[in-house]
């Protein structure tokens, strides 16, 4: 298809370079230069997608980061998929392949688009809520269909095959923003010798300049654009990021910077480079040179394609040598406005008229076109556009602002495109990150930014300084003060002069009046891409919502990737008229980060795959392999889960091991346990106060077994804590827990008390740990260490120094299964040596290799709880029977102890830990399976519990679970039913959670 709205000459596109690309799966072509949404319209695409929420058709409207609409899915290939780009900002390049995110059959002819026609009467705000309540039973279908029509775009479903990564800046001065005020400050910055880095959002730097008619010295003013980046790009201290949106501002003047590097190159990344980056940047000073965004004016129908801002039309003549539409109506309320009719007659394009709806305009810019013979109709606007998928013609009127409506029939005017603008909206997105609430100025009609929390400067366009002049003297002073307080000397320059034209106040009109009342009328949208009408907003405000945050949230103003960069100051001064009350009083939302949407690849960087979650192996994973380990993942680690032999299956080696240990020993490598040094003067009295029981008392050589819970009483982590000396311990934790205490420990240590001399030390990788279980264990370990063993020397829960293997070693007497058992911990780079000799000494006692899986069910026999499979940041010691873990006379109060007292945490019926005994022992309850008490009541029957563990196989002869239910512990006997997916029904009795040695006499043998 030929370049049908492609301008003969002018624009900053190289027409000697013409690249292919496919929208919808049709072929176009377009220049290097281009971006998407300049090469879709000279090829004279009209539609571009289809509205959120009311499938109309919708055109490009803007030409930057303020497009509403044309957010587009881009890639060529299932992985190359990118959602949510908009093609404003998205450069072109060879072969590029974009399709609509919405519409069916296709984007011009879309079947939901019948919903565009009705949906004022019935899609008005709330009516999710309102229609979607009954009958309950429908609601099946309601998620199936409202989820098929919601969001933009769709996320690969294959590997992305790109690189991302961050880099990590510090620097004295980051100027967010290149067009005039920021080349202005990077100027005055840079020559104070201060560390630069300049970021802006376009491909190019110069920011309005790019399309601008103005001159400065009396040349174009992208030649001083030119010598300011020969100047910059010749120093050492300056960095320059084009393609580079800052995103977020963060506390003490961090700053996320998205970087897209080779985007417009293609459809993925040359070979050896990376697509995108973030940029985390410290800043000692930022200066905000973010501009302003022209605002539309809300009329009936606006939203139809070819309805465009006035600065957008310009943009795309005067920049891309394309021209939108063949014949243009101009409506406005300011001066600079102009220069888009003016434009377009320089392109030999005719103009309709220019709807003023200012009294008697008379600024440079006004003069220029009535000397130009343009028809201005003043104190008009136009109140309707008309057309369905393209612009046919815009009806004008006389209105009177004050009384808010039409003073006369109107005429409708023929043309195929309504360029509109409303004013200027300074970009207070990145200024609000912190919470600094803007502030509106009545001389501007605009918000600008609040006092600040940061250490940053705002210049130009966010200042609502708008004239070229002032915007460069603003932008240099700023730079230079940004330098200064950075801690450099400012330096003095002299800055091009402009032409200094009279314009006149820009006229408050925010929402075109029409004769029919706002309800009635055409709809006049206000938030184009979440399909927010004034109807909408002045409904919110008649049903109650007076805060604008209301009023957001009520009617989805301002949601999503659009941030409100076009709507937001329209919808709050319509909600300020339909309360009465002024803008100032009214307010503004706040902005969040992300200011444009960042790619997922660009926020994990490398931190993706093994980088991101990297596999980690103990000191005896070779060992493990070569006896054919079948390994699993336990908090990164591989862990060996079973060792079968034979060809047998889980269960079946499982079982062997089980017995194996019980009969006579088995080796289990325990060295993934996290373990924790805590040393210092008040280490016994921090440990008291983690864990839930008490610790003053712990001798030197002893250990204990204590539970952490959070500060709402419920149980966080647990181990065995030794005491190595009297200021010295050595603490355990469960195996995926191991990072998360460490931090609680340091978190509590730090913030809480802070008076407490203790210090951690994580000591995980530094000892590897084999344990040996069972009723041999003792005279195995006997034969490699010089360690006495006897029973009253060396008791349950304590521990001794000495060799095994001729390594030196401290050894646990700990046990996990029940039986008697000894840890032994010693230095990793030697676990390999003294498994050998244990293994060769272990023949004698068939001593057997055993996994997790194995330890699993050995310590559920036994009743042993694992926190995160037992537990579920639901449950209490108390609820788990193990209130003799806990220290009630302690001194001081524990943390969770509070919590753990709340009227909720010891009322009855609670959850509590039980053991769970099919009836039938050749039955499994499936973990997780719901119980119940009656089988036979009506769905939805009345849960109360769950199965936690469950276990087949073992040394009991019968399958066997633990699990929580509704007052389990005095329900000793009853029994209970398990109803599965599959119309079975296990019934089960409940008995205690202890099945094996219920006295302990094999541990303390």
């Amino acid at each position: 298809m030929s370049q049908t709205h492609r301008l003969a000459n002018g624009g900053r596109v190289d027409r000697s370079k013409v690249l292919t690309f496919t929208f919808n799966g049709q072929p176009y072509s377009g220049y290097e230069g281009d971006s998407l949404a300049a090469a879709l319209l000279a090829n004279g695409v009209d539609i571009i997608g289809r509205s959120f929420k009311y499938s109309r058709p919708r055109g490009i409207y803007a030409a930057g980061a303020e497009e509403p609409n044309a957010v587009l899915q881009i890639g060529a290939t299932e992985a190359t998929q990118i959602p949510n780009v908009r093609a404003t900002q998205q450069a072109l390049y060879q072969g590029l392949v974009a399709t609509s995110t919405n519409g069916w059959p296709n984007v011009n002819t879309d079947m939901m688009g019948i919903l565009g026609k009705v949906g004022g009467t019935l899609m008005p705000p709330g009516f999710y809520y309102k229609t979607f309540m009954y009958p309950k039973s429908f609601w099946m279908t309601y998620e199936k269909y409202i989820r098929k029509a919601a969001g933009l775009g769709r996320s690969p479903t294959q590997n992305d095959p790109d690189t991302y990564d961050y880099m990590n800046h510090h620097c004295d001065v980051l100027i967010v923003g290149a067009g005039p005020a920021g080349l202005a400050a990077a100027l005055a910055a840079a020559r104070s010798g201060a560390r630069l880095i300049v970021a802006d959002e376009q491909q190019v730097f110069g920011g309005s300049l790019l399309d601008s008619r103005e001159s400065l010295d009396g040349k174009p003013a992208m030649a001083w654009v030119a010598s300011v980046l020969a100047e910059l790009n010749a120093l050492p201290n300056v960095v320059l990021l084009p393609r580079a949106t800052v995103n977020g501002y963060h506390d003490h003047n961090f700053v996320t910077i998205h970087e897209r590097l080779t985007d417009h190159m293609g459809d993925r990344a040359p070979a050896g480079q990376v697509r995108q980056r973030i940029h985390r940047v410290r800043a000692k000073r930022v200066v905000l040179a973010t501009g302003a965004c022209e605002r539309p004016l809300v009329y009936g129908n606006n939203d139809v394609p070819g309805n465009m801002l006035a600065g957008a039309v310009s943009t795309y003549v005067r920049r891309y040598g394309v021209a939108p539409g063949r014949t243009l109506l101009l409506s406005t309320n300011n001066d600079h406005a102009y220069r888009v009719a003016l434009d377009w007659l320089d392109a030999s394009l005719p103009v309709v008229a220019i709807a003023d709806a200012r009294s008697n305009p008379r600024g440079a810019l006004v003069e220029e076109a009535r000397a130009k013979g343009i028809r201005i109709l003043t104190g008009s606007a136009v109140i309707e556009a008309r057309g369905s998928k393209r612009v046919t013609g815009g009806r004008v009127a006389a209105i009177d602002l004050k009384a808010h409506r039409v003073t006369s029939p109107g005429e409708m005017l023929d043309c195929d495109l309504i360029a509109t603008s409303g004013g200027y909206s300074p970009v207070v997105h990145l200024a609000s990150h912190l919470g600094a609430r803007p502030i509106w100025r009545e001389d501007i009609l605009g918000f600008v930014p609040g006092e600040a929390p940061q250490k940053r400067v705002c210049v130009g366009g966010i200042n609502g300084v708008y004239s070229l002049g002032d915007t460069l003297a603003d932008g240099f002073e700023g730079g230079a003060r940004a330098a200064s307080e950075a801690g450099f000397k400012a330096v003095e320059g002299g800055l091009p002069k402009a032409l200094k034209h009279y314009e006149e106040p820009t006229l408050a009109l925010f929402q075109v009046p029409h004769e029919k009342g706002t309800a009635r009328a055409p709809k006049q949208f206000v938030d184009l891409q979440n399909d927010v009408t004034a109807a909408a907003i002045e409904l919110a405000t008649r049903e109650g919502f007076e805060s604008v945050e209301h009023v957001k949230r009520y009617t989805a103003l301002g949601f999503g990737t659009d941030q409100g960069k076009l709507g937001n100051v329209n919808g709050l001064a319509i909600a300020a008229r339909s309360l009465n009350v002024s803008i100032t009083q009214m307010g503004t939302t706040m902005f969040r980060p992300n200011y444009t949407p960042v790619t997922f690849g660009a926020v994990a960087g490398r931190h993706c795959g093994p980088l991101f979650e990297p596999v980690r192996y103990t000191a005896l994973h070779p060992w493990h392999v070569k006896q054919g380990a079948a390994f699993e993942d336990v908090g990164q680690w591989q862990r060996p889960w079973y060792f079968p032999r034979g060809g047998e299956d889980l269960h079946a080696a499982v079982k062997r091991e089980c017995q194996a240990v019980r009969d006579s020993v088995g080796l289990l490598d325990a060295s993934t346990l996290g373990k924790i040094d805590i040393q210092g003067p008040d280490a016994r009295e921090f440990l008291n106060r983690i864990y839930t029981n008490a610790w003053t008392k712990l001798d030197v050589g002893k250990a204990r077994y204590g539970l952490m819970c959070k500060e709402d009483g419920m149980v966080f982590d647990d181990g065995v804590t030794a005491c190595l000396a009297d200021n010295h311990f050595l603490m355990t934790t469960t195996t995926g827990g191991a990072a998360r205490v460490l931090q609680w420990l340091e978190i509590y240590q730090q913030t809480e008390w802070p008076d407490l001399k203790v210090y951690f030390t994580s000591v995980t990788d530094h000892y590897a740990t084999l344990t040996l279980s069972g009723p041999n264990s003792r005279l195995l370990l006997s034969e490699v260490t010089d360690i006495d063993l006897d029973r009253e020397a060396f008791p349950f829960l304590s521990w001794k120094e000495g060799r095994v293997g001729g390594v030196p070693a401290r050894v646990f007497r700990i046990s996990f299964t029940g039986e008697l058992s000894y840890e032994i911990n010693i230095q990793a780079d030697y676990a390999m040596g003294v498994l050998e000799k244990i293994v060769e000494a272990g023949k004698a006692y068939n001593l057997t290799p055993y996994g997790t899986e194995t330890m699993h069910v050995l310590r559920a026999e036994k009743g042993f709880i694992i926190v995160g499979q037992d537990t579920d940041g639901s449950m209490t010691p108390d609820d788990l029977n193990m209130g003799w873990c806990v220290g009630r006379s302690k001194p001081f109060s524990w943390i969770g102890w509070r919590g753990m007292n709340r009227q909720d945490c010891v009322r009855e019926q609670r959850k509590q830990l039980v053991g769970l005994k099919p009836v039938d022992p050749r039955q499994w309850l499936p973990e997780g399976a719901q119980l119940v008490l009656d089988p036979k009541q009506a769905i939805p029957m009345s849960m109360v519990g769950h199965v936690t563990s469950s276990y087949t196989c073992g040394s009991l002869g019968y399958s066997f679970a633990m699990g929580v239910v509704k007052g389990g512990l005095k329900r000793m006997g009853e029994r209970v039913f398990a109803p599965l997916a599959d119309g079975r029904v296990i019934e089960a009795e409940i008995v205690s959670s202890v099945f094996f040695d219920p006295k302990g006499e094999r541990q303390n043998i």
